[in-house]
């Protein structure tokens, strides 16, 4: 009751905010939070698209090229590339079964480029496949299938 008079007195009012020192200590507190929660979420998206990338070569176009060898008998050639998985392929050797298309899309590499495809393959006997990963210069964030 005395603090409501005096309130009244000084302001003439009553006062029914935040002081600044509450927002202050609110600002304090979120700047904290995120400042423990943003760097372990930094670099998680590069994480993601090298696991994207493994999962697209070791799985998804890997077995889309198993398909097509078992219904033509070889995998395409490196001049007919990926996209004789998607389009029938018109050059030497010709697919005498194709069953396609063994892929939905065009296959980009999750930095949209597109992968790196050869047969026969110089590290592999059937083929090579890769992605030149986030650093096109550098070689050791590629993601291969001969690693």
């Amino acid at each position: 009751m005395q603090r409501n008079i005096r309130q009244k007195i000084y302001f003439g009012v009553q006062s029914a905010g935040f002081t600044l020192i509450e927002i202050m200590l609110v600002v304090i507190i979120i700047g904290a939070l995120a400042a423990m929660v943003i760097p372990r979420l930094t670099g998680r998206s590069d994480q993601a698209k090298v696991t994207a990338a493994k999962a697209d070569i070791e799985a998804h176009l890997a077995t889309a090229l198993k398909l097509y060898e078992l219904d033509n008998g070889n995998f395409p050639t490196t001049s007919q590339g990926l996209e004789a998985l998607l389009v029938k392929p018109s050059t030497n050797p010709a697919p005498t079964n194709w069953n396609g298309p063994y892929i939905e899309k065009k296959p980009l590499d999750p930095w949209g480029r597109p992968y790196v495809y050869s047969s026969p393959g110089d590290h592999r006997a059937d083929y090579d496949l890769s992605s030149k990963g986030k650093n096109i210069s550098k070689e050791d964030d590629d993601v291969t299938n001969w690693k």
